[in-house]
């Protein structure tokens, strides 16, 4: 989608004021986080947790994740184990969204959860989204701030291009640092434990707290990022490719060179970072068809790996 810009404020103190009045309205403020810019509204809010589905055109089964100041504020909404405090007290803030039994009473709206009796849950590390939790005193459920489905932004232009009109204040924090979503991670009863979608903390990381992971061939959406296709660039996507079609706008990675490369050294860290941008850059070129390089598996290339895999589905 494409339309009218939205207002794009520098992320100063003037535009977080604005910022925090528009969300105490129920407003929509798109927003930095240290993952992906995210669509943020006031998690208690039915009309404004609407205005986000309605803003992204993303389906009501897909529930959200709901972004917090701290852990007491946490722990109004989830109900939080030994485990999920250990996670909380190693991992927040930071990259890591928790999916724990939604407290009776939280107040959230209905359609952030959709309808599951578990809420996913995290506390960011950047330091605009976490102004706007303190100022505000509220949850605020926040997607990735583009038309669901579609890749993620990890700059205000990519916002800007994505959603349009739909949003009426974007804060500008630059590009952002980890450049994909959070690991999500569900806790089970019994000590099991799962991840519903990789990202930058690590299977292994996860492990050394909580023991070998369950296995589960369980296909419900629990958490976003779950759908088979997602992230997609809008057009047929080649995976593990060694060299590009005539056709092909190729995405290279270490010693497979093409048209832009997700990192000429071979760095899975910066091929992460820069994994959304390759993407939109694809997307933009006159080339109708995308080839993208092998990317090893394990450490943080399962993380890109799942979103290629998704992309190109």
């Amino acid at each position: 989608m494409s339309g009218k810009a939205p207002r794009i404020l520098a992320a100063d103190a003037t535009a977080l004021a604005r910022a925090v009045r528009h969300l105490r309205m129920g407003g929509l403020v798109a927003v930095p986080t240290e993952t992906v810019y995210g669509l943020a509204a006031r998690a208690d809010d039915d009309a404004a947790v609407a205005g986000i589905y309605r803003a992204k055109g993303r389906p009501d089964f897909n529930p959200l994740i709901v972004h917090v100041g701290d852990l007491a504020q946490a722990e109004r909404l989830a109900v939080f184990d030994a485990r999920a405090r250990l996670l909380a007290e190693r991992f927040w803030p930071g990259p890591l969204t928790l999916v724990l039994p939604l407290r009776e009473e939280a107040p959230v709206a209905a359609a952030v959860t959709a309808g599951l009796p578990t809420i996913a849950i995290r506390m960011p590390a950047h330091p605009v989204m976490r102004a706007l939790l303190a100022e505000t005193g509220l949850p605020l459920a926040a997607p990735s701030a583009n038309r669901s489905g579609g890749v993620s932004p990890t700059s205000a232009a990519h916002v800007a291009a994505s959603l349009g009109e739909s949003i009426p204040l974007l804060l500008d924090g630059g590009p952002c640092e980890a450049g994909l979503e959070s690991t999500i991670v569900a806790l089970r009863e019994g000590g099991c434990w799962q991840i519903l979608r990789p990202g930058p903390i690590v299977a292994e990381e996860l492990a050394a707290i909580l023991g070998p992971p369950e296995e589960v061939g369980d296909a419900r959406i629990e958490a976003p990022g779950q759908l088979a296709s997602h992230y997609a660039p809008g057009k047929p996507v080649r995976l593990d490719a060694q060299e590009a079609a005539p056709d092909e706008f190729m995405i290279g990675f270490g010693p497979v060179r093409g048209d832009i490369s997700l990192s000429e050294t071979g760095d899975l860290g910066e091929a992460a970072a820069r994994l959304y941008a390759c993407l939109h850059s694809a997307a933009a070129s006159d080339k109708p068809h995308i080839a993208i390089a092998p990317i090893p598996a394990g450490g943080i290339g399962d993380a890109i790996n799942d979103r290629l895999k998704r992309a190109a589905a």
